[in-house]
């Protein structure tokens, strides 16, 4: 039977969701994923007023006001007075948020590497391949991009 489109991209979301959630569990990290999420948002949307980070990490304005208060504490986001509008604030990551996600990014990458240590090097390229091309549909910029949006060649090695 054929796969379909769609049960292809089912599949690839229903996959990373599993890939994620057990790297998370692996790490033993307790820090919620919303405040990865958040500051994931923030890393590429900033700055954000507050109602605008809640609607984007798809949590309540309250739990963002609980998220941000303590991501403040943490020194992860700072918060500054909106100038198109002394009534609002804007959040915006600070350098030790962008330095925590990407030890975060790291730990998850680690972890999940010994899933893919058996990969030919046409498996890497073809996984190389779709994660450009996700990169590249969902705006990501990335380590798997290149500066032309395409895979780089494999450089083959000898013996």
């Amino acid at each position: 039977m054929e796969t379909t489109r769609a049960q292809t991209i089912e599949t690839l979301l229903v996959s990373v969701n599993r890939l994620i959630r057990s790297a998370v569990q692996s790490t033993g990290n307790t820090t919620s994923a919303a405040v990865w999420r958040t500051l994931g948002i923030l890393e590429s949307d900033e700055p954000l007023r507050l109602g605008e980070l809640a609607v984007a990490s798809r949590v309540a304005q309250p739990t963002m006001t609980r998220l941000v208060t303590g991501m403040l504490a943490d020194g992860l986001v700072s918060r500054s007075v909106d100038p198109d509008d002394s009534r609002g604030q804007l959040i915006e990551i600070t350098d030790a948020g962008r330095a925590r996600l990407t030890a975060w990014r790291a730990t998850l990458t680690d972890t999940v590497g010994p899933l893919f240590a058996d990969l030919t090097d046409d498996d890497w390229d073809v996984l190389h391949h779709a994660a450009v091309l996700i990169a590249q549909r969902t705006n990501t910029t990335t380590p798997a991009t290149s500066s032309t949006g395409t895979a780089p060649t494999r450089t083959e090695t000898t013996a």
